[in-house]
């Protein structure tokens, strides 16, 4: 028996999330499809994380055990003649049996794509949110200070949620045009349920002027959902990458 662990690249169009459920399609449920029929046993693997229908993925982390023999770098390319075309694994390797990618230290980054024009070409209107209107970029900057550190995100939170705390911390976030697009990058040890995509929220309500800058302290401080912006849509949302910062257990 060996653990491997996959890089999974998805188009999250089609998919009702990542987490397996019934009467749905889901990256997880194609995955354990895929590999139960190669491996010839039943296969579920184990997400490093989740995302929401329609959220995209380049980086996304699982394992999963196999009796198989094929080495484990292999998987990938076998597994990308049996998934869809809209799920591929970028890589696999080999890690310790008793590694779990969901008991370990980690970074994610999130992008949120904002098509700021007037025009949406057909090609990206399945991977960015359009807002016509203008956005202040440099007042995004400086609403997105304010949430940078370890804080509590309970207003930036679904109340879905069902996090035992709701305190985070985030390392970076940028603000910044490329082309037409306003891209926004947060990076983190962890995320609550809708947060990044509260944050997209909040900080385009700014760059509207809709809130000041300095008003995104309060929303934090007020420890109340109704406090942010809107949950921006999940169809411009990408989790650009993920990083274990520990190599404790990725090695056999």
């Amino acid at each position: 028996m060996k653990r491997v662990l996959l890089c999974v690249a998805y188009d999250g169009t089609a998919y009702a999330g990542w987490q397996v459920q019934k009467n749905a399609v889901t990256v997880e449920g194609e995955l354990n499809k895929a590999l139960s029929d190669l491996c010839k046993e039943t296969i579920e693997v184990i997400g490093a994380s989740r995302t929401d229908a329609g959220v995209h993925s380049l980086s996304s982390m699982c394992v999963f055990d196999t009796n198989m023999r094929m080495p484990a770098e292999k998987f990938s390319f076998a597994l990308n003649t049996k998934l869809p075309d809209d799920i591929r694994v970028v890589w696999s390797k080999e890690v310790n049996e008793n590694f779990h990618p969901r008991h370990c230290s980690t970074e994610k980054t999130y992008e949120y794509h904002i098509y700021n024009a007037d025009f949406m070409p057909p090609t990206k209107r399945l991977y960015a949110y359009q807002e016509r209107r203008e956005l202040n970029i440099e007042a995004m900057k400086e609403a997105s200070k304010y949430l940078v550190g370890e804080h509590d995100f309970k207003s930036f939170c679904s109340a879905e949620s069902t996090a035992e705390t709701t305190v985070r911390t985030i390392t970076d976030i940028d603000v910044f045009k490329d082309g037409e697009e306003v891209v926004i990058s947060v990076s983190g040890n962890g995320f609550l349920y809708n947060q990044v995509r509260i944050i997209a929220g909040t900080l385009m309500w700014v760059g509207l002027g809709v809130r000041k800058p300095e008003d995104v302290k309060d929303m934090l401080e007020a420890l109340d959902r109704s406090a942010s912006g809107p949950t921006a849509p999940a169809h411009g949302l990408l989790l650009k990458s993920f990083k274990f910062l520990e190599e404790e257990g990725l090695k056999p």
